[in-house]
């Protein structure tokens, strides 16, 4: 029963691409809180990091909780992530920018499943009376 409530809420919804700009956001948003060995750059290059990666993490999560926003969170995650490789060393790596341009583009991609069309005549150049035209 969950199982199922949960497979059909996930399929209701941009899912994938959301958890991709959440990784990619978390990401890009922990790597300036890394020690400084591991950092290219320090000051005040991590500001813009962390505002990236939380602007990221909610646009993913936006993407979930309110569906018919899709397109504008899949363009804003794939801009912020193509800024981020400049503004956030490298990207977090470039593996946040991957995540994130995937994730936007998944996010843009994504369609609501269509409602089945009812075929109740099978042809539709008939006459009532059964005759062709």
């Amino acid at each position: 029963m969950l199982l199922t409530r949960w497979r059909r809420w996930r399929r209701s919804r941009p899912f994938w691409g959301g958890l991709l700009a959440v990784l990619a956001g978390t990401e890009i948003c922990l790597l300036p809180l890394a020690p400084l060995k591991v950092m290219l750059q320090q000051g005040v290059a991590g500001i813009p990091s962390v505002l990236m990666g939380i602007v990221m993490i909610v646009l993913g999560l936006t993407a979930w909780f309110s569906p018919p926003q899709r397109n504008l969170a899949g363009v804003l995650t794939t801009l912020i992530a193509t800024a981020a490789l400049v503004m956030s060393n490298l990207g977090g790596f470039l593996i946040g920018t991957l995540l994130g341009i995937l994730g936007g583009g998944l996010m843009f991609a994504w369609q609501p499943y269509a409602a089945p069309l009812p075929s109740s005549s099978p042809t539709l150049h008939q006459d009532p009376q059964g005759a062709q035209p």
